[in-house]
């Protein structure tokens, strides 16, 4: 609080009456006589009484009240939740909790705001892609989950019937946002839900689905799946530490290491759809929304045997 050059702002006036014009005040506290004017129209600092020329007049204890307005309109709240306070309908404590949430919703929206902004400039985004983008960043939880939830129930409806834990084997969820998402998550989420609404990628996304279904049956152990891929990782990347060319003698022994007597072309079928870089995007983006460290998409190992199941295919 600024001092007059008289002496201390609670110090009454020199006219010996104890109480301070409007002007006093604004001299005392350094706030404009029109921001102290509005104050007390708006009834958030009544005067107690007025001059017999009809000025209003405010005593000592008005000046605190005058500091009270000022840290609360500086901390953010409105006119209102002042009046309650100082009505006594409310306490400071209450006020505070509720504006740090009011405070929470408003930063979630700068993130949003800003993650949108970010991408468009990154994008070199239209105005209609702009439109779209928002769109999804603003969407409620509620909404969020109805387009996870018809997503997944095209990519495995009707399949996890058939093999109930194939979610699971997949280690196949999908990531939402957090309560306090950082805009590289928004950022994330908003390609995402692009990415899961595409009917393409969904259609892709169910013949991936449909190749790992297939290969449960009576004698075929749980985590076959599993066990395949990290099978051919591991043989794939030893065979391209070695330096294996992919069409050579070679690599077809690695092959049948690895297959057998299964139907090369429809492992290879099946591989194309696996390895395909939509589905490496999608995990990336998962593990970016979860704010997790994206898990390795093997891309040299699944490109290594790709290669070598066509060189096969070509003899």
């Amino acid at each position: 609080m600024q001092s007059s050059p008289g002496g201390h702002p609670h110090d009454p006036p020199h006219d010996g009456t104890g109480l301070f014009t409007i002007g006093e005040l604004s001299r005392s506290t350094g706030l404009s006589v029109r921001t102290i004017r509005y104050w007390s129209d708006e009834g958030a600092l009544p005067p107690v009484t007025r001059s017999a020329g009809g000025y209003r007049l405010f005593d000592a204890a008005s000046v605190a009240r005058l500091e009270l307005i000022r840290t609360l309109r500086e901390l953010g709240l409105g006119l209102d939740d002042v009046r309650k306070v100082l009505a006594g309908e409310t306490t400071v404590a209450e006020v505070a909790a509720a504006h740090v949430a009011a405070l929470d919703a408003q930063i979630r929206s700068l993130q949003v705001t800003r993650a949108v902004l970010s991408t468009v400039a990154r994008r070199g985004s239209t105005a209609e892609e702009m439109t779209l983008m928002n769109k999804l960043a603003r969407l409620s939880a509620a909404e969020r989950k109805r387009i996870v939830d018809d997503f997944m129930e095209e990519t495995f409806g009707g399949l996890d019937t058939a093999d109930p834990d194939i979610r699971t084997r997949m280690r196949f969820t999908l990531a939402d946002l957090p309560e306090e998402p950082t805009p590289e998550q928004v950022d994330a989420w908003v390609e995402l839900a692009e990415m899961i609404q595409d009917r393409g990628f969904r259609v892709r996304m169910r013949k991936m689905i449909e190749f790992n279904a297939a290969d449960r049956g009576p004698d075929v152990p749980a985590g076959t799946s599993v066990w395949f891929m990290s099978r051919l990782v591991q043989l794939a990347g030893e065979a391209l530490e070695r330096g294996v060319e992919p069409g050579s003698p070679e690599a077809e022994e690695v092959l049948r290491g690895l297959l057998g007597d299964a139907d090369r072309a429809a492992v290879l079928e099946r591989m194309e759809s696996a390895a395909h870089v939509e589905m490496a995007r999608f995990r990336e983006l998962n593990a970016l929304v979860r704010g997790t460290e994206p898990l390795s998409a093997h891309r040299e190992e699944f490109a290594w045997v790709l290669a070598a199941l066509r060189a096969g295919a070509a003899r």
